[in-house]
């Protein structure tokens, strides 16, 4: 029974993961028209041609809320090009009895001075102990325009074939999120979405970002469908930028998450 509950209970959860980053958290995931480092490939993979220069990351988490069950790890490298950026990455989570795998390969586009398109092929495999493996692909679109006065609007839809593992008639999530993102000053961010899954009721977040010196920003942000407050803060060091984010689950409590980026040639 104890084995059943925390396979139902990590693929429940692992819907809860898909889009990583520990400044993307701390945000409450609000930051669909922001998507600008190189885990914009798991969320909304248009805002990776706002990148101009190579961008590695890796994203870790080993026991959320005390749960080594649910561990999961996920990289992206983004690498510019003149018409917008090429990314790839991967994903694992989970524990020897239930583990998801999924590889990425994203690309933006730039299309005039201010319109991103972005698109990306996931080849995902899940597998259970004792029980067969099934794989599949999973494709996601998205965009980003940036608007006259600090202003940015985002789009994402994932699934869009909307595919299942084998002959599973059971869908995978199928999921939409739609944002703006405001920035009254320099150092200073606002950012408001609206996620939905078709299964379930939408899910509206909020996250405020704020670079209170050069090389240190806070975060915070709130969500509900299910409820959930955030936190957290990005250091800036030459080409790292490491970002921590806590959060709470409104059913497990607490838990920490974070990330390291290296930007190569950001000016």
């Amino acid at each position: 029974m104890k084995v059943l509950i925390f396979i139902l209970l990590a693929a429940e959860l692992s819907l809860s993961q898909q889009n990583p980053g520990a400044k993307q958290i701390a945000l409450s995931n609000s930051d669909i028209a922001v998507s600008d480092n190189a885990f914009a490939l798991f969320s909304n993979p248009a805002g990776l041609g706002q990148l101009k220069w190579r961008e590695i990351g890796a994203f870790y988490s080993p026991s959320p809320f005390g749960l080594s069950e649910l561990s999961n790890a996920y990289a992206a490298y983004n690498e510019p090009f003149g018409f917008g950026s090429i990314a790839i990455g991967a994903m694992t989570y989970g524990f020897e009895l239930y583990r998801e795998n999924k590889l990425t390969l994203g690309v933006s586009y730039l299309y005039g001075n201010n319109f991103y398109l972005g698109a990306a092929i996931n080849y995902q495999n899940v597998s259970i102990k004792k029980y067969e493996s099934k794989n599949t692909f999973i494709f996601d679109f998205g965009f980003l325009v940036i608007l006259p006065g600090h202003l940015h609007l985002g789009f994402s839809y994932k699934n869009i074939t909307r595919n299942s593992f084998g002959l599973n008639t059971d869908e995978l999530p199928v999921t939409f999120q739609t944002g703006v993102s405001y920035q009254p000053i320099d150092n200073l961010n606002f950012s408001l979405a609206v996620e939905k899954d078709i299964r379930y009721k939408a899910s509206p977040s909020f996250g405020i970002d704020y670079r209170i010196i050069e090389n240190v920003a806070i975060r915070s942000g709130i969500s509900t469908e299910p409820s959930k407050y955030s936190f957290g803060i990005g250091i800036f060091y030459s080409i790292i930028n490491f970002n921590y984010a806590v959060f709470t689950h409104q059913e497990l409590g607490l838990t920490h998450q974070a990330d390291i980026i290296f930007s190569f040639g950001k000016k």
